[in-house]
């Protein structure tokens, strides 16, 4: 018998399956980045973003559409990481608002549904570009909408519309000539087709092994396996609603997203109506709580110990703690208590805030002792080998007592999620210096003028930024052909800020040879950071033949010791 509607119960077990697919397909869709480097990149970002949507998911009991559509929606959104991401979540996003006040789901709104995903995620990104995840979810987007007109039969409309959008992801190398001369398919376009894949495994009846996702109360996740932890920094998850004082319309959110959209972005928060959900790692969800006070009144509030498996009843016991706690505290005490909790904390009275605070990502000892003594108030630990998600920045923020934070992003796949932190923080004005190298973060640092403005302190770190050509040297993990290089696993690289500069099998040689490519006649400095894999005597000798190469532009070297990248360089 043909099946014409997918309920809400069927749905959650598909959108679990599909989080199951591209947890267990990420290494495989991380070898599809194009350049080969030792990175988790875009299998790993989508499958943290889909999980973290996952862990809300498991923890409905009989969810309805709505309910359901909340959690896929806000789940994502909070734990997006990287590009990939970010418009993994946007797609969800669009979907979910589709569908969430359906009791059940046929052939017409699956295809409104995934018509308003695509272009949800194409409002997200500023300059969309054809042979990515974008093209296949428009071509999901396509097909659905044309099937629709010819079944009402899931059975017949669900397989066309996936062999379709495989169709569409082997003709990503035609679309963009970096793909083809790499001889890979877009890895985005890749891990979207591996979740939809998967939900179809559920939809037919597939037994599936659902053992990455967490254990709840879901019926499609009874018996999973707790969630690996090991890159958890902050061990308490925290989530909430806010009831905010005033309806957050879709114009608002269209307003916003335009914004956003308009300095490379795309939103994270979840809002609907008069409510903002909001999540957060932290190591204190006392603070959280009372800061979130202070933008009104709180609601389902949720504490989860993320290193250590709890009871169920343990966890239920806290969320009403908190919630009799933040009852009784609200009325004319909110900023009371978040003195009494920094005082308790630090010892003494809460210090007014400082004119400008300063965050940055950074990896490797040397890296952030550099950035401290720079004047970063807070360092988060991350990079190219994990790239930090909105929460991760959220908690900084929340640690760094000042008017004005500029976050330094110090990535390019991390400055969409630094973006994302801005309409989560009402009483702070955060500015995201978009620096994609570390070399670049350094530079905004030092270019800091104490006795100038926020607005001021912003112009000058982009105009300085513009200075600042930077290389990495690493090696590679797999063969590829790329920038017109022939590259084999195991060759060194080095990477500029706008591909890879040299190829070879030794790294001083290989940095000497990037090196060449960076160094002009207007070239003034050249800094060297050395990774944890090179001995501070290799590298002073390497600066000493730098020197002799180029008498007339000054050498600096410092020990970085940043992992899988051999040296980080600056020239200005």
């Amino acid at each position: 018998m043909a099946t014409k509607t997918i309920n809400a119960d069927m749905l959650a077990k598909m959108f679990l399956a599909g989080a199951q697919s591209i947890e267990a397909k990420k290494e495989m869709i991380n070898e599809l980045n194009v350049f080969p480097v030792p990175d988790g990149d875009t299998g790993t970002n989508m499958s943290l973003t889909i999980m973290s949507a996952a862990k809300e998911v498991t923890a409905l009991e009989h969810p309805g559409m709505k309910e359901l559509s909340k959690a896929i929606s806000s789940g994502s959104l909070r734990g997006a990481r990287g590009n990939s991401g970010v418009i993994l979540s946007q797609l969800l996003r669009g979907f979910t608002k589709s569908i969430r006040e359906e009791s059940v789901i046929g052939t017409e709104a699956l295809a409104a549904a995934c018509q308003r995903a695509r272009d949800t995620a194409y409002k997200a990104v500023m300059k969309p570009k054809e042979g990515t995840i974008l093209t296949v979810a428009s071509g999901i987007a396509e097909k659905a909408a044309e099937m629709a007109l010819e079944t009402d039969e899931l059975e017949v409309f669900l397989p066309a519309v996936i062999d379709y959008a495989a169709e569409v992801l082997m003709k990503t190398p035609e679309m963009l000539p970096v793909l083809k001369e790499a001889g890979v398919v877009d890895s985005g376009g890749q891990g979207l087709l591996e979740i939809i894949r998967g939900a179809y495994d559920a939809f037919l009846g597939k037994e599936v092994d659902y053992s990455a996702i967490a254990p709840a109360k879901s019926v499609s996740a009874a018996k999973a396996e707790p969630q690996e932890t090991a890159d958890i920094k902050f061990g308490y998850c925290t989530e909430f609603i806010i009831l905010t004082e005033r309806e957050f319309t879709e114009r608002d959110e269209q307003d916003f997203k335009s914004y956003l959209a308009s300095i490379g972005d795309s939103i994270v928060c979840v809002a609907d109506d008069d409510v903002v959900k909001i999540h957060v790692h932290t190591n204190d969800p006392g603070l959280a709580i009372q800061r979130a006070l202070t933008y009104g009144q709180l609601s389902r509030m949720k504490i989860d110990n993320m290193r250590e498996e709890h009871q169920e009843k343990l966890i239920r016991d806290a969320e009403k703690l908190a919630i009799e706690q933040a009852a009784a505290s609200q009325e004319n005490a909110d900023q009371k208590s978040v003195n009494a909790a920094e005082e308790k904390e630090s010892g003494q009275p809460k210090s007014p805030a400082k004119p400008m605070g300063f965050i940055a990502v950074s990896i490797g000892e040397g890296m952030n002792e550099i950035f401290k003594e720079l004047g970063a108030d807070y360092i988060i630990e991350g990079g190219q080998t994990m790239n930090p998600s909105t929460e991760d920045m959220l908690n900084a923020i929340d640690q760094v007592n000042a008017e004005s934070i500029f976050i330094l992003p110090n990535n390019k796949n991390i400055v969409l999620a630094a973006n994302q932190t801005k309409d989560l923080v009402e009483d702070k004005n955060i500015i995201v210096i978009p620096t994609k190298t570390v070399p670049q973060g350094i530079t905004a640092l030092i270019s800091f003028i104490p006795d100038e403005d926020a607005s001021v302190n912003e112009a000058a770190m982009l105009e300085e930024i513009q200075n600042v050509k930077s290389g990495q040297v690493t090696y590679a993990v797999r063969d590829t052909h790329i920038d017109d290089k022939e590259i084999h696993e195991g060759d060194i690289m080095g990477i500029g800020d706008t591909g890879i500069l040299a190829v070879g099998k030794d790294v001083e040689e290989t940095t000497k040879e990037m090196l060449a490519c960076l160094v002009d006649e207007d070239s003034e400095l050249i800094s060297l950071y050395y990774g944890e894999e090179i001995m501070e005597e290799t590298a002073e000798s390497l600066a000493k033949e730098i020197e002799e190469l180029y008498p007339d532009v000054d050498v600096d070297m410092h020990s970085g010791g940043q992992p899988i990248y051999y040296y980080v360089l600056a020239v200005e």
